[in-house]
């Protein structure tokens, strides 16, 4: 009996539960190939967002990410700029003066009041940062017309939605703002 068990358990499950392999569903693609106007007679078709609202959610989801990574990082440099500021003068363990209750509250008020005011002018240019680095690739991305009549004009760039002044205005222009345009 014990070395019937002992067979049963050497054997490996084959069995379907054990086999399969579950993935995460794939995420779809944020650019599609679209054909290309007659002008660009070079490639049948072009890498482009599907619309100007795929365009502006990945613009703002770029931007988002940047910046986020941006004060995370902020955040680590001010608390250690503000723990180097408000430590204690070294000669002061060198005269055998200790540290006080009085003393480490002091720093601990001192480090909040520096951190506050690091990571503040660290938020304004972190939105600043992130700004500049999306604009530039954005700018030239392509972006789909929804519906062509001719072959003319398949697609636009990106900075025609990007015309805007983004240190007055964190928003996209909306789809009203570029109707009639003609793309080249």
């Amino acid at each position: 009996m014990a070395k019937q068990e002992l067979n049963l358990e050497q054997q490996e499950d084959y069995s379907a539960s054990a086999t399969l392999i579950f993935f995460d569903r794939p995420i779809s693609l944020l650019r599609v190939p679209i054909p290309a106007s007659s002008s660009e007679s070079s490639t049948p078709f072009v890498l482009a967002f599907k619309d100007s609202n795929s365009f502006n959610s990945a613009f703002r989801a770029c931007k988002s990410k940047l910046t986020e990574q941006c004060e995370a990082g902020a955040r680590i440099g001010c608390a250690i700029s503000a723990s180097n500021k408000c430590k204690p003068p070294f000669w002061r363990s060198l005269t055998g003066g200790g540290t006080t209750p009085q003393d480490l509250k002091e720093r601990e008020i001192c480090e909040e009041r520096e951190m506050e005011g690091c990571v503040a002018v660290a938020k304004e240019k972190c939105v600043t940062f992130a700004n500049d680095k999306c604009l530039k690739p954005f700018s030239e991305a392509r972006v789909g017309l929804n519906q062509f009549d001719s072959m003319e004009v398949t697609n636009y760039r990106g900075r025609e939605l990007l015309g805007v002044d983004f240190k007055e205005s964190q928003e996209l222009p909306s789809n009203e703002s570029r109707k009639g345009c003609v793309i080249l």
